[in-house]
Formats: structure tokens, sequence, C-alpha cells
């Protein structure tokens, strides 16, 4: 799809000097971003949702921002993005990844208040991202070096049966039998490298989200605390 990764290219200036080093827009000292990972159905945004009640995060979900952003009026990447949806192509990383830092951006200028958010800093839970690694390295170098990995881990069974559950009320096309089984194949080929990568780098945090809810938010919290009273 030449056509569209040029456009993208052009709109994001990534030919000017791919050589040119660039330092992440964001400071890792004052800026706190977690991944938050897991395969489909593990509950990323049930608990997502608890954490910033918890600690005053700005949830990000990459998805969401990428769903808002294609009739978003005066959108650069609204056609883009339509296109590649409507093409089945992934839309391609420097456009989720400008999404985040243009969000990061927002909410910091909002002046947020309370805790993590004084004297220009920032706390954010970025859900489902990155779901591979050139995505994991192009943020870390380029937006903020992400300060942990929130992994809440389940069997595929469990993943399975919520996912089954949620497609009853959801509406969503791909919460369906045979569309979940493709999403943990690809989950296992892509997302879980970057979890071990950010693992040997001491960043993962795993929490077992087979559990009651109120267990697992409260496993979550501990790993959480541990980060943000460092």
């Amino acid at each position: 799809m030449p056509s569209i990764v040029g456009k993208i290219v052009d709109a994001l200036h990534l030919g000017k000097d791919k050589s040119q080093h660039k330092s992440p827009v964001f400071d890792h000292t004052k800026i706190t971003v977690f991944f938050v990972l897991g395969g489909p159905g593990a509950g990323k945004g049930t608990q997502c949702s608890r954490l910033v009640e918890d600690y005053g995060f700005c949830h990000l979900s990459a998805g969401d921002l990428l769903r808002a952003e294609q009739h978003r009026e005066g959108s650069e990447f609204g056609e883009l993005i339509q296109t590649c949806i409507r093409e089945g192509t992934i839309v391609p990383m420097e456009v989720t990844v400008k999404l985040l830092e243009n969000a990061m951006a927002a909410a910091l200028k909002e002046g947020r208040s309370g805790d993590g958010w004084a004297d220009g800093r920032g706390r954010f839970l970025v859900d489902g991202f990155p779901r591979k690694m050139d995505q994991a390295i192009k943020f870390d170098e380029e937006v903020c070096m992400a300060s942990m990995v929130l992994f809440f881990s389940t069997t595929e069974e469990v993943m399975l049966a919520r996912l089954l559950e949620r497609g009853k009320t959801s509406g969503r096309e791909d919460d369906n039998a045979e569309s979940i089984k493709k999403r943990f194949n690809t989950y296992k080929e892509t997302t879980m490298p970057v979890i071990e990568h950010y693992r040997a780098l001491g960043k993962v945090a795993e929490v077992d989200s087979s559990a009651a809810v109120e267990v697992v938010h409260k496993d979550a919290k501990v790993a959480v605390e541990k980060i943000l009273n460092k």
C-alpha cells in the first residue's frame, strides 16, 4: 500500500533526515508511562478504569484514538485511517504513535490536578499498545521511555469465555470464536515478544487476571505503587 504509507511519511515529515537522532518528546523522569498489555479478554480495560480512579492516570487506548481520529473533522490522518480499515490493512505505526503523542501533549496542556500532575509531570496508562516490537522501540525512542509494562495474564479458555460473553452485547464483529482464535495467534506471535523484551529489562509486572475483578485490582495496585513510590 505504498500510496498510503507515502502520504503518511510526508505528513509526519519522516523523510527529512532519517539518520538524525531524535530525543524523546517527553522526559521519562517527569512523565510516567505504563503500557498495559495482555491477550484479548484479559481484562485490561476494566482494570485501567479502576487504576484511573486510584491514581489519576490519563487512560489512552490506541484503538479508541484511531477510531476517533478517522471521523475527526480536519484530521490529517482520517482519510488514511479509513482507507486502511476499509482495505483490511494495518494502520502504519507512525500514525498510532503520533496520535498517542498528541493525546499526551493535550492531557499535559489541560493542567490536570492531583498527585503526579504538578510541575509538568503526568501519568499515563497506554492500553493495548505496543502490539509489536517496532512500535515499542519507536515510542521509547521518540515519545517517552516506558516506566513499566503491566501485563495481565490468563488462559485462552478464560479469555475466550469472556469475549464470547461480551460478544452477546458488544456489537463488535470480531467477538466471535473464529476471529478470537486469530486474535490469540496474533497476540502470541507479535505481542508476547514485546512483553519478553521488557521483561528482560526488568520492566514487567505480571498480574494473574483469571481471578475476580476485585482481586486482580488489588494485585495491580501493588504493582503500580512499586513504581510510583520509587
